[in-house]
């Protein structure tokens, strides 16, 4: 499994950036300060942060992401499962629906996903 782990600041400065890419990096500081509290130094210094764990790239001032929010979704996943359920997948699904319903679409679309992953 590839290394996607993220704290909550790291998630949510990944999150404005996947919504505005390609952004400038001196909008994002703005977007950053209004949606997170941030100031300019604190975003500059995220974006070297996670410049060299390989999170987004910095060229000629354009920011973008390296990583697509699907793969850490992915990654928070498989994590999710492994530690809690021992990697058990069936284990994960019986307590994610203890007690709760779900339609006879979502069955169809689940059962599908399983016949397609198991072919």
């Amino acid at each position: 499994m590839e290394e996607y782990k993220l704290f909550d600041a790291e998630y949510r400065f990944l999150s404005v950036i996947w919504e505005n890419e390609p952004v400038n990096s001196t909008e994002l500081s703005r977007i950053c300060f209004g949606k997170l509290g941030w100031k300019k130094s604190t975003t500059f210094n995220m974006i070297r942060k996670m410049s060299e764990r390989g999170f987004v790239r910095n060229e000629n001032a354009t920011v973008t992401a390296v990583v697509k929010r699907e793969q850490v979704a992915k990654y928070e996943s498989e994590a999710v499962v492994e530690k809690n359920f021992g990697g058990s997948l069936p284990a994960f699904i019986a307590a994610f629906l203890d007690g709760r319903k779900i339609t006879p679409e979502e069955a169809a679309e689940l059962k599908k996903m399983i016949d397609n992953s198991t072919e």
